[in-house]
């Protein structure tokens, strides 16, 4: 199968630069909720923010 790779990093609205925005998503999701359980707090009275 001939065509554009999944993972190549490209700009603009494309499936590449979705998958990779919903990548660095879960990252976010994942690292906010670790910060939370450890901290004990949520990440945004961890900031100072509230």
């Amino acid at each position: 199968m001939q065509g554009d790779d999944r993972n190549d990093v490209k700009f603009g609205f494309t499936p590449q630069a979705e998958t990779w925005n919903g990548r660095f998503a879960m990252i976010g999701f994942v690292a906010a909720v670790l910060t939370e359980l450890i901290t004990g707090q949520g990440v945004l009275h961890f900031l100072g923010l509230m």
